[in-house]
């Protein structure tokens, strides 16, 4: 006897339908064989589901199994068909009539008492079966908060494959599963540049960095306040869409680092400087998100950043030149997202006290030197913004004035944002200044006339690339906006030019 049963296979953070055929054959040898390309995982799965069906007290007649994931050319991975397996199994053998298998696809891993056991990528797969024209789903209850955050489709939760098979036979009615509002609201961050002290020049570089999405490098002495900079970018970023809520949430529930069942804040990933180059990008043997895809529409934060080895920095180019980063692996090559704001922070030399005012820096220049040059001139050039950090005076320190709070600077570049999102209405893909296409510069960043000699002496002083210069102007065109100007003045201009730091002969 034949019986299909439906569920679908996680690629990168999208899911393709799989089509599950059972087909059993009575027989003294009950051996069971799963084909289709699955990997150890689901070849596993017969083992599992057996258990899984005795202890929930179905009796099956011995019989050879085959069970077949079509398309067969489509590589499946994981735990998650053994609750489809399981089920179409029982209606192979004619142990219970299951007439609404073929109808509602299912997803879930089983534990061997026969519990459904909660699993990765549920978001893409429930996406992937309503496009399929798939009216209901049944998943784990574990991850029903998570499916239903997809509209038009019903979700059936399920704790058991007793459970399961009830709401298939239609013994049970099922029961429906609905986004919590609570749920959906986004954390707020106890952080708060009010809480910074003085750094009124970093504070107004970070300004610029977030209202035209901006990378940036800050350097300065230990102790200076870059790492607590950092950590409150976020609460002065524009608040997710539900499409890009949907999108950051998709990611981290393929990557299993999903907390809770909703991502409505900004993502802020601060990966240690002894990651790899796989866990910065992704990969594995079958690739999953890295750090650069987590922090995918938030903020990637690189503390100590010539401390990560070149091989790691390295492989940002594409990710932050592209907004995407594709692996390629003998299973196949997947693209995922990696539209982040990459902030930096760095000492100025190995000791921390290079140009300190108040300490004394221990270092030799030849030492100095090879410190700077562990972060490569490419590299450099893709971040837009870099700026000095100096420590923070007693006075400052000890005032107990508080600076703005970033509930004022966010309103400020929620302006910003909105000026640029109307201006790149019509181009896709460039949704604020850090995104101006290289061939569009002239078309939407003017520049007034007499200011072309300034960019002119910097591009000569400094030895700016091709690619500095583009980035500047951009950065010109942040300040601008921010000054409410039509066009690119010579006071913007200067400013932009002076966050390139690092391109100076001294660096």
């Amino acid at each position: 006897m034949l019986m299909k049963a439906y569920a679908a296979a996680v690629l990168g953070i999208s899911a393709e339908l799989v089509e599950i055929e059972v087909h059993a054959i009575s027989s003294e040898d009950p051996r069971t064989r799963v084909v289709g390309l699955p990997d150890t995982a689901v070849k596993e799965s017969a083992d599992r589901v057996r258990a899984a069906l005795k202890n929930s007290l179905f009796k099956l007649k011995p019989a050879a199994v085959t069970i077949n994931l079509a398309p067969a050319n489509l590589k499946k991975e994981g735990p998650i068909y053994d609750l489809p397996i399981a089920l179409a199994l029982l209606a192979t053998s004619g142990t219970v009539d299951l007439p609404l298998l073929t109808t509602i696809p299912v997803v879930g891993e089983l534990a061997l008492s026969g519990d459904v056991r909660r699993i990765r990528g549920v978001l893409p797969i429930v996406l992937a079966l309503r496009k399929h024209g798939f009216k209901a789903v049944m998943v784990p209850e574990e991850n029903a908060g998570e499916a239903a955050l997809v509209d038009g489709i019903d979700i059936y939760p399920v704790k058991t494959l007793r459970q399961a098979a009830e709401i298939l036979s239609g013994k049970a009615e099922p029961i429906l599963c609905h986004p919590d509002p609570q749920a959906l609201q986004p954390i707020e961050r106890t952080e708060d540049f009010s809480d910074i002290k003085g750094q009124a020049a970093a504070r107004r570089a970070i300004e610029i960095a977030v209202s035209g999405g901006h990378n940036i490098l800050m350097v300065g002495s230990p102790g200076s306040g870059k790492t607590m900079l950092a950590r409150r970018i976020p609460t002065i970023l524009p608040p997710l869409t539900r499409d890009e809520a949907l999108e950051v949430t998709a990611i981290h529930s393929v990557a299993g680092v999903l907390k809770g069942n909703y991502v409505g804040t900004r993502p802020f990933r601060s990966p240690h400087h002894t990651i790899s180059d796989a866990g910065l990008i992704g990969g594995g043997t079958h690739p999953t998100p890295g750090e650069v895809s987590l922090a995918h529409r938030g903020v990637l934060f690189l503390d100590e950043l010539p401390e990560f080895r070149r091989n790691v920095l390295e492989v940002m180019r594409q990710p932050l030149e592209d907004g995407s980063v594709t692996i390629a692996r003998t299973a196949g090559t997947l693209t995922f997202p990696s539209d982040f704001m990459l902030v930096a922070a760095m000492n100025p030399c190995p000791c921390g006290y290079a140009g300190d005012p108040k300490r004394e820096c221990r270092c030799s220049e030849p030492n100095i030197r090879r410190y700077r040059t562990r972060i490569s001139g490419p590299l450099l050039d893709r971040i837009d913004i870099h700026i000095d950090v100096p420590s923070v005076p007693f006075e400052a320190l000890s005032s107990k004035a508080n600076g703005e709070s970033s509930a004022t600077i966010r309103e400020r570049v929620l302006a910003c944002r909105a000026l640029q999102e109307k201006r790149y209405a019509g181009l896709k893909g460039v949704r604020c200044n850090a995104d101006i296409p290289a061939g569009k510069l002239q078309t939407f960043c003017p520049i007034a006339p007499g200011a072309e000699d300034i960019l002119r002496e910097a591009m000569n002083d400094l030895g700016l690339t091709a690619r500095a210069y583009a980035r500047v102007v951009r950065v010109a065109r942040t300040i601008a906006d921010m000054a409410g100007a039509q066009v690119i003045d010579k006071e913007h201009l200067f400013e932009a030019i002076q966050y390139r730091s690092l391109d100076r002969n001294l660096w």
